[in-house]
C-alpha cells in the first residue's frame, strides 16, 4: 500500500496548517496559540476527546475506531515547540516572531499528526483506539518526561507509542529505524575553576586558570579514545569557556560548560565519574580547585525491538521495502520521547527532509513534500496495528 489517495489530496491544507505554525513561533512550554491551534482543529476533525494543558501545555487527542472491542491503544507523539534562533530562509511564510523559530520541524510533526487525526477522523477504518499526543518542550524543558508525569499514559490507557523526527540528508519517502538505541543520553558538564589571579607580566605569582581550563579540555577527549571501549560510543564536547576580562589580567577563575553523550547506562555512569576525576585532579595539579557538576539530561532513547520492527513495516508499506534502513545507525543526539519509551514499548523513527538545510541551523524549513508519506505512516501505523 504506497502514499494513501486521500492524504496526497490533503497535502495542500496541511501545508498551509504547517507554514502556519512556522510563521509562529513558540518555545518550550509558552506554546499557547499551538497549543490552541491543535486543539481547535482535532474538535473540528470530530475526535472523542480533546484534553488540553497535559503536561502543562500539551494537548492530547483520541479518536475511536469503527470498533474498539479490541481494546488496542496505540500513541503517536508529534513535538510543538521551536528554538531561540533568527530565521535566515527569506520564505513568504518564514517566523514574524524575532529570535524564534521552528528549526527543527516539529510544525511539521505538528502538523502530520494534524493530517493523521483527519484522516483518522474521517474513515475510523480500525479496532481500537488511537491517542494523539502533542507535546510541548521537547528543546527544553522536558516536555515527554512532564506528559508522563501528568499521567497521560496511564489516563488514556496508551500500550505502545511511537514518534517521528525528520531528518535532512534523507531522500523524501525514505523512513529509518532501529532496534536498542537511537539517541544518546544527553547530560550537561559544568566546570568552575577556582584559581589565583594576577597580573599577565607576573605568572609566577599567579595560578591561571586559563592554562588550567586549557589542561582540563585536552584531557577530556582521552575519555571516549581511553576509558571507553572502542565498540562503544561517547562524546564529551566543552563547548564554552569564559575567563577574564582584560587582555593583561590572569583572572581568578574560569568557567567551562559542555554535553556529554552516551548510549549506555554503564557508558554514562563512566562518563560522569571520569569528568569529575579529570576537572578536579587536573586542577589540583596545578595548585587550584575545581568544581565539576555533571546535570543528566533526557535519557538513552531506546527503541523496543518488536515495535521497531513493526514501524518498519508499516513504512515498507508506505514507501516500499527499499526506502526502509531498518538498522540505522544510532545518532548522538538527544531526544525525550526516550521518557515515553521508558513507560511504554514503542519506537522513534526517522523520516527523510531531503537536501536541506540541517535542523537547528538558521536556513533549515521543514519540506513540505514529505507530508504525504510522514501522514501516511501514521495513518497505517494505526490501521495495521489495529486492524478492523
Amino acid at each position: 500500500m504506497p502514499v494513501v489517495n486521500r492524504i496526497a489530496g490533503m497535502k495542500e491544507e496541511i501545508t498551509a496548517w504547517r507554514r502556519d505554525l512556522h510563521e509562529y513561533p513558540e518555545l518550550s512550554y509558552d506554546v499557547h496559540r499551538t497549543a490552541a491551534s491543535v486543539a481547535d482543529k482535532l474538535k473540528a476533525f470530530g475526535c472523542d476527546e480533546v484534553v488540553p494543558g497535559i503536561g502543562r501545555t500539551g494537548v492530547v487527542g483520541v479518536i475511536k475506531g469503527k470498533r474498539h472491542a479490541s481494546g488496542k491503544v496505540i500513541g503517536m507523539r508529534a513535538d510543538m515547540d521551536a528554538l531561540p534562533m533568527h530565521e535566515i530562509t527569506g520564505l513568504l511564510h518564514a517566523s514574524k516572531i524575532a529570535g524564534k523559530m521552528h528549526a527543527c520541524g516539529h510544525d511539521g510533526h505538528t502538523a502530520l499528526l494534524l493530517g493523521a487525526a483527519k484522516y483518522l477522523c474521517e474513515t475510523r477504518n480500525f479496532d481500537g483506539t488511537a491517542v494523539l499526543l502533542f507535546q510541548p518542550a521537547e528543546e527544553n524543558g522536558g516536555g515527554g518526561k512532564a506528559m508522563v508525569d501528568d499521567g497521560v499514559m496511564d489516563r488514556w490507557g496508551v500500550q505502545e507509542v511511537y514518534g517521528m523526527h525528520n531528518q535532512p540528508g534523507m531522500a523524501i519517502g525514505t523512513f529509518a529505524t532501529c532496534p536498542g538505541p537511537m539517541l544518546a543520553a544527553a547530560d550537561q558538564v559544568s566546570i568552575i575553576i577556582d584559581a589565583k589571579g594576577g597580573h599577565a607580566a607576573k605568572p609566577h605569582l599567579a595560578i591561571d586558570p586559563v592554562l588550567i581550563g586549557s589542561h582540563i579540555v585536552v584531557a577530556m577527549q582521552s575519555i571516549a579514545s581511553r576509558n571507553v571501549n572502542p565498540l562503544d560510543s561517547a562524546v564529551v564536547s566543552l563547548c564554552m569557556f569564559h575567563a577574564g576580562t582584560a587582555g593583561n589580567v590572569i583572572p581568578q577563575t574560569a568557567e567551562l560548560t559542555g554535553t556529554a553523550r552516551s548510549l549506555t547506562p554503564q557508558v554514562r555512569d563512566m562518563l560522569e565519574k571520569r569528568i569529575v576525576e579529570i576537572a578536579e585532579g587536573t586542577a589540583s595539579m596545578f595548585g587550584a580547585r575545581a568544581t565539576a557538576t555533571f546535570t543528566r539530561g533526557y535519557p538513552v532513547t531506546q527503541n523496543h525491538a518488536r515495535q521497531a520492527a513493526f514501524a518498519a513495516s508499516v513504512a515498507a508499506q508506505v514507501s516500499g521495502k527499499d526506502m526502509v534502513n531498518d538498522n540505522v545507525r544510532p545518532v548522538m543526539g538527544g531526544e525525550d520521547f526516550s521518557y515515553m519509551l521508558e513507560a511504554r514499548p514503542g519506537a522513534f523513527v526517522f523520516f527523510g527532509n531531503g537536501d536541506t538545510a540541517s535542523v537547528h541551523h538558521p536556513a533549515y524549513d521543514f519540506n513540505d513534500d514529505a507530508i504525504p508519506s510522514g501522514v501516511s505512516f501514521w495513518a497505517r501505523l494505526v490501521e495495521t496495528a489495529m486492524p478492523a
